[in-house]
């Protein structure tokens, strides 16, 4: 228990009158009482009595992490790890696609060349690329509108090369071939491409940055 001693201080440089009392609380209540005092001074607990406390504090903190610790009472059954199915397969034989479709999911749409065709040939003018490192910047302006094209419509995120040119060329400036690859090959250098190598072709896709 945390004693109850107090400390009952009361000063006055009008009348010079300096009152300090100590002891149990209900003794010193009842001298201040008997004093006339009661209106004024003040009444502060003894520095034992707050290092008690703290203490008393302390240790009823300790007693409640120590509950925190202790496990809850219902856990549910303990883990059975036969339970947990095994799945092997030769390494390279994971059919992706197919264990797509199991779980009900499906690919990102890809449109054939023609689809492409159509749906760049929808799309409205845009304006030229601003900036110095642009070579042609309205041909740059219609590869981005094709990268846009298909990373927020068809779900891809590269087109090949020889897809591009079918696609675009008559857009970017009548690039084919070699012609085409070089300036690929430059945006990719500043930046504005990425290159994603696969089997016998290259394909190329829009930074995030530069399709914006």
């Amino acid at each position: 228990m945390v004693s109850s001693d107090v400390r009952y201080v009361f000063r006055s440089d009008e009348t010079d009158v300096d009152v300090t009392i100590e002891g149990k609380k209900e003794w010193v209540q009842g001298i201040v009482d008997e004093l006339g005092l009661s209106d004024v001074g003040t009444m502060l607990p003894l520095a034992s009595n707050l290092i008690a406390g703290n203490h008393e504090e302390s240790l009823e903190g300790e007693m409640d992490d120590e509950d925190a610790l202790s496990p809850p009472i219902n856990m549910g059954p303990k883990p059975d790890p036969g339970r947990i199915p095994v799945v092997r397969r030769p390494i390279g034989a994971l059919n992706i696609e197919h264990e797509i479709q199991k779980i009900g999911f499906e690919p990102a749409s890809q449109h054939d060349v023609f689809e492409l065709m159509d749906a760049f040939s929808d799309l409205d003018e845009p304006r030229p690329i601003q900036g110095q490192m642009s070579v042609d910047p309205m041909a740059e302006a219609w590869l981005r509108e094709l990268m846009r094209m298909i990373v927020r419509e068809g779900g891809r995120t590269a087109l090949a090369t020889e897809t591009i040119e079918e696609v675009a060329s008559t857009k970017l400036g009548g690039r084919t071939g070699v012609e085409l690859t070089v300036w690929l090959e430059s945006l990719f250098a500043a930046g504005k491409l990425v290159k994603i190598h696969g089997g016998d072709s290259t394909g190329w896709g829009p930074s995030p940055r530069w399709l914006g």
